[in-house]
């Protein structure tokens, strides 16, 4: 098996602006596994406000390249678990792990969705992203898509905002960033009007000290994303979180994704397969999962104008899922 790499810059179609700052560009680490002509890829991308540097990607993989090019084929699962034994950033590890189902399945000559046996015909659809602007310009791109579903960004409380917002005649759901209070919090999970929100994402910064004044069983849908990083949270969230958005570059893969899947699931959780703002790469592997899932964020490839490769699509909030082998990725 032969590892590879390059960092490659996604110019944004527009704007993405979110609480954390805005953005015109980004940039992924994809990584190539190779076998017997078969390439498997994965990715992830460079972001700011979780500290990742794809620099010292680099220098990590330059490191242990030869421990895994030196690595026999196996199941995913077992090459996962020398993953974990490499004690990798969790974004890293997931570009390898993406990597290698892609590889594996390739080899096999199987797609991810037959070799997991998972059925496929039931799909939610995905969101798209409308950033932080006025809510008149919001209402207005909302207005003018042709997708189904939205997540508005907002990166302040407005009480008039938000009423606005739940006069429209549309799915939508609110993305704070962690930009909310908890005085916002309780002002929302006690109006019962919240409730026409599909969900409330990460509505204060994480941590136990903010989230702990949040009831799931309140009118507020609260998802969890930065406070949901993997498996071991979920059960102590539970009492404040009804929903949880799983990224795989945020628990490691899609071999820890699925095992949160069904952990989240035997707690009663709704579930979203996320994304960050990636190519297709990215938006392939997250899009096996969504057979599993109650909600979809999957419209980071629709966000970039110079997209690298092909594999399964999200067209207008529609996701078409490649039935190619492994996860069905090709580069351009």
């Amino acid at each position: 098996m032969v590892l590879s790499w390059q960092i490659v810059r996604f110019q944004l179609k527009e704007t993405f602006a979110i609480a954390y700052g805005n953005y015109n560009h980004r940039e992924a680490l994809i990584i190539t596994l190779e076998k017997n002509g078969f390439k498997g890829y994965g990715e992830c991308t460079s972001i700011d406000y979780y500290h990742i540097s794809l620099s010292d990607f680099e220098q990590i993989l330059t490191k242990i390249k030869t421990k895994i090019e030196s690595k026999k084929i196996l199941h995913p699962a077992d090459f996962y678990g020398f993953l974990l034994e490499l004690d990798l950033p969790s974004f890293l590890r997931s570009a390898l792990d993406c990597a290698y189902w892609d590889l594996f399945g390739k080899l096999e000559r199987k797609s991810f969705l037959e070799l997991n046996n998972i059925n496929y015909k039931s799909l939610p659809d995905s969101s798209i992203t409308i950033s932080v602007d006025t809510v008149q310009n919001q209402i207005r791109k909302i207005n003018q898509s042709k997708w189904s579903k939205f997540k508005v960004k907002c990166n302040h409380f407005d009480k008039n905002d938000i009423s606005t917002l739940l006069e429209l005649d549309k799915n939508l759901a609110l993305d704070s960033n962690g930009s909310f209070t908890k005085e916002n919090c309780l002002w929302l999970q006690e109006n019962e009007l919240v409730s026409k929100f599909a969900y409330l994402e990460q509505p204060m910064k994480p941590g136990v000290d903010n989230y702990e004044i949040l009831n799931s069983d309140q009118s507020a849908n609260w998802m969890a994303d930065e406070d949901c990083q993997d498996v071991s949270v979920l059960k102590d969230l539970n009492q404040h979180y009804r929903s949880v958005n799983i990224k795989l570059v945020k628990c490691g893969g899609l071999t820890p994704a699925i095992e949160m899947i069904v952990v989240a699931k035997e707690l009663g959780y709704k579930i979203m397969i996320g994304c960050m703002t990636e190519s297709t790469i990215g938006i392939s592997a997250g899009a096996v999962l969504a057979p599993f899932c109650n909600f979809a964020d999957l419209d980071g490839a629709n966000l970039i104008a110079n997209d690298i490769a092909k594999g399964s699509e999200i067209v207008n909030g529609k996701i078409h899922l490649s039935q190619n082998h492994g996860l069905g990725i090709k580069i351009n």
